[in-house]
């Protein structure tokens, strides 16, 4: 498996929302394949990658694995983006593997009860964003791409950090955004480590950037 990784943001671009005409249904739908899937041992990712994506929705019609080691999510469009840390933080446990990942945003036309089988633009999207990816390992393609290319340059920056993230980092990440109500004596103790770890641990996850980042995103596809 080969690997594949702010202009300043004009605060004044009007993101307006002909992305999607009215009365079509927008989701988002997450493609991307495991980096050293065939390192180590398989159940190091699978079953985790799994358990994670059933947070999501059911198996195959929200979500699969096929080929091995690429899977599809497809899911509300405000959960994509915290959605591909979640991943990200389930697979960078472990040691030698990573994940690219492509969000595509757009409507759903065909619905099947296996998700590889459904299509739209959010489909399409997203297939092509992930046939683009190369150094940087997560992107996103939309029917805007001004606000593509603003969030793409958040991401690359980003996964300066990300791309970085130890297995114990991956860790603490993972956990909190499964307890978004939770602070961070309550992490410490799910995790039975000491409040100052996890608080040493989400900064240099940079998990206060990720929720930034997060919210600039959810206001903006919504416009």
């Amino acid at each position: 498996m080969h690997i594949s990784a702010f202009k300043p943001i004009n605060l004044h671009i009007g993101y307006k929302s002909d992305i999607f005409e009215k009365n079509e249904l927008m989701i988002a739908v997450i493609t991307g394949d495991i980096i050293n899937s065939r390192q180590g041992n398989i159940e190091h990712w699978m079953n985790p990658l799994k358990d994670t994506l059933n947070q999501y929705g059911n198996e195959p019609k929200d979500w699969e694995i096929y080929r091995g080691d690429s899977f599809q999510l497809s899911l509300p469009p405000e959960k994509a983006l915290l959605a591909t840390h979640h991943i990200k933080s389930t697979i960078k446990q472990s040691k030698v593997h990573d994940v690219r990942i492509a969000i595509g945003l757009g409507e759903e036309k065909y619905t099947s009860s296996k998700i590889t089988e459904s299509n739209g633009t959010a489909y399409i999207n997203s297939g092509e964003c992930f046939e683009g990816l190369n150094k940087q390992t997560m992107a996103i393609k939309s029917n805007n791409s001004t606000l593509d290319q603003t969030l793409n340059l958040m991401f690359s920056l980003y996964l300066l950090t990300t791309n970085n993230w130890s297995s114990t980092v991956s860790e603490v990440i993972k956990t909190a955004i499964e307890h978004p109500n939770k602070n961070q004596q309550d992490i410490a103790k799910l995790l039975h480590k000491s409040q100052s770890s996890i608080s040493e641990a989400l900064k240099r996850g940079g998990f206060d950037e990720l929720i930034k980042m997060n919210e600039f995103y959810k206001k903006n596809i919504s416009k």
